[in-house]
């Protein structure tokens, strides 16, 4: 009878395994910020939950110049919010109105344009720039952990480096957990997440998102989600290879003509602004990661803090004002 018991039991939980569907976890509703030239009243922090974010991306910029082994940080005439003081204010600000953070240090290359394409050309060359660059990243993975930072990105964009110079990574990640104890990514670039090797390094799978995904001046929502499909696909099978989720540490669209499609070729004039478009982009995004368990959600690109950045061009990244934030807020409210 005993036996009989535990075989009903185990036929019943093996059904129930099979029915019940797997709680997804809580998704990562970010914004990322732009850094504000001045200090900020703190209040303006609160200001990104008219979109139910529960997440901000923290941008500190270093430079580089194209050709040159160094790595440039915490310069007087930077922006304020660029400095690593004015980043910890922020930090502060986020954390006082309940947002967890994300520290995501990003280099501009100066002279190559996109940090993607900085390259060096001696092995020396590369040794100073990795001291370097260690320094910095260094220098935020404390303040983080000082700060109980929720999640600390540790490159953005670096195809070449991140690619040819695998060791690096792994001892400058291995260094950063020496310091700080929070999560950790890496932010590739759309095209060149599956070129890195030592994903497994990180917490998460990290993709700056800006797939091309639907041609023409305004596809259709269902076209777009059409276009998503492919990637989708492609995206699982590579998380379930690294065991890790992804998370889209950028992702969002411009409010103009074509800008579902190869973003970096559209025409930024103001007789070529759509919002609708935008708005209906993030629909169809947000409609087609719905049921992906393994998508950790995402931080769209970008918010400013003062309306004389954003509120001049109709074509810009940002949501702000437009279709499209309502929209995100709708999404990022629903959990």
């Amino acid at each position: 009878m005993r036996i009989v018991i535990i075989l009903v039991l185990l036929v019943f939980s093996g059904l129930a395994m099979v029915i019940l569907p797997e709680r997804p976890a809580t998704r990562i509703h970010g914004v990322s910020l732009v850094n504000p030239p001045r200090p900020i009243e703190a209040a303006t922090m609160g200001e990104v939950k008219r979109v139910n974010a529960r997440w901000v991306a923290l941008i500190p910029y270093a430079f580089s110049r194209e050709g040159e082994p160094r790595v440039s940080f915490d310069h007087s005439h930077q922006w304020w919010g660029e400095h690593s003081a004015g980043n910890c204010t922020l930090i502060q600000y986020a954390h006082d109105h309940g947002l967890k953070v994300m520290v995501k240090p990003h280099v501009w290359a100066q002279g190559a344009g996109w940090v993607g394409d900085f390259t060096l050309s001696t092995e020396a060359d590369w040794e100073l720039w990795e001291a370097d660059y260690t320094r910095y990243i260094m220098k935020h993975a404390a303040k983080a952990d000082s700060m109980q930072v929720e999640m600390l990105c540790i490159g953005t964009e670096f195809r070449i480096p991140a690619k040819e110079r695998p060791q690096f990574w792994r001892s400058l990640i291995g260094q950063v957990r020496e310091v700080y104890s929070g999560q950790i990514t890496y932010a590739s670039n759309w095209d060149n997440y599956e070129n890195i090797t030592w994903w497994d390094a990180v917490d998460y799978i990290g993709i700056d998102a800006y797939f091309p995904l639907a041609d023409g001046d305004h596809p259709s929502i269902e076209q777009i989600k059409a276009g998503w499909e492919p990637i989708k696909k492609s995206l699982a099978v590579f998380s379930k290879k690294w065991d890790k989720p992804i998370l889209f540490t950028e992702y969002g669209f411009q409010s103009v003509n074509g800008a579902a499609g190869r973003h970096w070729e559209v025409n930024k004039s103001e007789a070529n602004v759509n919002q609708q478009l935008q708005a209906d982009a993030y629909e169809a995004t947000f409609q087609a990661f719905e049921n992906e368990n393994w998508w950790a959600g995402g931080f769209f690109w970008k918010w400013h803090f003062t309306t004389r950045h954003w509120g001049m061009r109709g074509t810009e990244w940002t949501p702000q004002g437009k279709p499209a934030e309502e929209v995100i807020a709708r999404w990022y409210g629903k959990d």
